[in-house]
């Protein structure tokens, strides 16, 4: 019989691309969204997949529809990828940021605890968690002290804090992926990497002639939301329930990022890209890498997209989709 699969924000970046490596490992995969009034653009990552994820309304800050819905589907595994995901955007909307990435996880761990204890947990934790605290050799890694600078991050620790206190008390399957920033053609264009290509591209071929965006000298780690969501399988099906780091090891500053997106385009910088204050946030966080060697040494994992690699897939979707 086919492992089943139960993944909250399965209509997003991950919760897409997450759903397709789980059908071609033979999955049957379930998941929730959350309803919009435009039920056009809930499941639009999710068109054309074969055979479709099945698919329900639910919401973490809805235990009863958790339960009801584990109860029903008895999953294998769970993902919880479901988040309020927009750290910019968390200072604005913190309480609900905190109800949905802190509590919502509580909520789902209840309703797992009751319905299908016997299944594995996978809780998606960030980067963000570390805000400005960094190691000595210029790395955060697994014991990097854990110092978030956003509501976001500060409602993703209490989710990764929960998730390795109901491992603890209840002998639970239940882990952490920390990964850092990823990125792909599905990433929504409210975030800065596809922000600054899609405009790049729209003043490319004369629809815009300016990208406005915010702290340039923000260094970050990217990787592939394709890559990502591969460690996400293998940490859920370690041998025990554990937390990984999960990092190219690589750092990249917002400036070289659209540098690099630039030069592609044969754009200039200068003429181009201008600095906005209302995209800076209230407490910046500066500078993120991963050291993932946990993961590569225990679970043999390593990312196949390089920096450049990610960004020319992003141009290319942009591209094709902007020109038609």
């Amino acid at each position: 019989m086919d492992k089943k699969a139960f993944i909250t924000g399965i209509s997003g970046q991950d919760g897409s691309y997450l759903t397709e490596h789980l059908h071609s490992l033979g999955y049957e995969v379930h998941g929730i969204v959350r309803r919009s009034s435009v039920a056009e653009n809930q499941q639009t990552r999710l068109t054309g997949m074969t055979p479709p994820p099945t698919v329900y309304y639910g919401d973490l800050l809805d235990q009863s529809s958790l339960e009801r819905l584990l109860s029903e589907i008895q999953p294998d595994e769970i993902y919880n990828l479901a988040a309020q995901s927009h750290v910019r955007i968390s200072f604005d909307i913190p309480q609900f940021t905190a109800q949905t990435n802190a509590l919502g996880v509580l909520n789902l761990l209840e309703a797992y605890k009751h319905t299908c204890p016997n299944a594995k947990f996978y809780q998606a934790s960030s980067s963000e968690m570390f805000g400005n605290s960094v190691d000595n050799d210029g790395f955060q890694r697994e014991t990097t002290p854990m110092t978030p600078v956003s509501p976001y991050g500060c409602a993703k620790l209490y989710g990764y804090s929960i998730v390795r206190n109901y491992r603890r008390s209840y002998d639970l399957h239940a882990c952490n992926g920390i990964l850092f920033n990823h990125e792909s053609p599905r990433r929504g264009s409210n975030f800065v990497t596809n922000k600054v290509i899609k405009a790049a591209v729209e003043i490319k071929y004369g629809l815009r002639e300016v990208l406005e965006v915010g702290n340039l000298d923000s260094y970050r780690d990217w990787g592939h939301s394709k890559d990502y969501v591969k460690a996400m399988h293998m940490i859920l099906n370690h041998s025990v329930p554990d937390d990984f780091v999960v990092s190219t090891g690589e750092s990249h500053s917002v400036r070289q990022m659209i540098n690099v997106v630039f030069d592609k385009l044969n754009l200039d910088f200068d003429k181009h890209v201008v600095v906005n204050p209302k995209y800076i946030r209230p407490e910046e966080l500066k500078y993120l890498k991963g050291n993932s060697t946990k993961i590569r040494h225990t679970l043999g994992w390593y990312p196949e997209y390089s920096f450049e690699d990610l960004l020319y897939e992003m141009i290319e979707f942009w591209e094709s989709t902007l020109t038609r």
